[in-house]
């Protein structure tokens, strides 16, 4: 399966629909994760009367039976925005219990990873895409043509963004060149073993200044005030260029390695252990290392060549 996200255009009266899915898909889960808690401490205080732990479909059957009565306006948007919010807490609780790593779920804020989950009649044409309720949205680039099932839609530093997933039909590319090998670095992002460089934008680092200032202005701004919202966002489409930057070059690196040789040969470096050393840290981390080999590992595959990893 292959995954494909864009932006889309909304107008004014979409934006509002699509917070209000974003708002009830929040406040299902925070609802879900009060009574998950209260249902922790209770079993916790009274060990001989335990209450089984809820599965998603008794937490959504309890959010029908009283949480929709009392709050009329979750009828305004789609179930099944609700309905995977809850299936995403259970998921957390799970992933809690079985990796150490994960800790204990936490509240959602306003405006902070506002997405939510539609499924149903889903129809694509050109750039336009019929979701429930919703309507026909335009998006900024052409769609693939393909009937996705679901849809998951996300806003991050003002902008409404869609994904699906579709098949990918691998290539079984005969015509792949020799064998190449990647060194990656900080100056130069990627040095083949053919002579062909590939630059590091350094997109943090050029525009760290700017964000040092807007993270100043944001501190004094008075808290609540419109002024401060408004600081809020362009700090953060600051920090969605800087991503959108380095995004971009490493998929036009791997994309470009996996389509003209047969086997890519780079480095098994220890990114983990190499981010401790704090000197290089902010460097390292804006190279993209572990997003460039993950890129290559599922990339390969699509166009029928072979990743190896040299020892350290």
């Amino acid at each position: 399966m292959q995954s494909f996200k864009t932006e889309l255009d909304l107008n004014n009266q979409q934006k509002t629909r699509a917070a209000q899915h974003a708002g009830t898909s929040r406040h299902a889960c925070n609802w879900g994760l009060a009574l998950c808690k209260q249902l922790l401490t209770y079993n916790k205080e009274n060990p001989t009367d335990k209450i089984k732990f809820p599965t998603a479909i008794d937490l959504h059957k309890l959010l029908v039976a009283s949480v929709k009565n009392e709050n009329p306006w979750y009828y305004e948007s789609s179930k099944c925005a609700p309905q995977e919010a809850l299936r995403n807490l259970t998921k957390a609780f799970k992933r809690m219990h079985r990796v150490k790593k994960s800790g204990f779920p936490r509240f959602k804020k306003k405006n902070v990873s506002d997405s939510f989950y539609l499924e149903g009649s889903i129809r694509i044409s050109g750039n336009k895409i019929k979701l429930p309720i919703i309507g026909w949205v335009k998006c900024h680039e052409q769609l693939p043509s393909v009937m996705p099932k679901n849809v998951t839609i996300s806003k991050r530093a003002g902008r409404w963004f869609i994904a699906f997933k579709n098949e990918k039909t691998p290539v079984n590319n005969q015509t792949l060149g020799e064998p190449i090998g990647v060194d990656i670095g900080i100056n130069t992002l990627a040095t083949c073993s053919n002579g062909f460089v590939a630059n590091n934008p350094k997109a943090y680092r050029k525009t760290k200044r700017k964000l040092a200032k807007l993270q100043k202005e944001l501190c004094r701004r008075t808290k609540g005030g419109s002024n401060r919202e408004k600081t809020k966002l362009f700090l953060a489409r600051c920090h969605y260029r800087i991503s959108s930057i380095r995004s971009d070059t490493l998929h036009k690196l791997t994309t470009h390695l996996a389509k003209n040789y047969s086997e890519i040969w780079v480095e098994d470096l220890n990114i983990s252990g190499m981010l401790k050393n704090h000197k290089l840290a902010s460097a390292i981390s804006d190279c993209g290392f572990y997003e460039f080999k993950r890129q290559l590992e599922y990339k390969t595959s699509w166009y029928g060549s072979k990743l190896c990893l040299a020892s350290r």
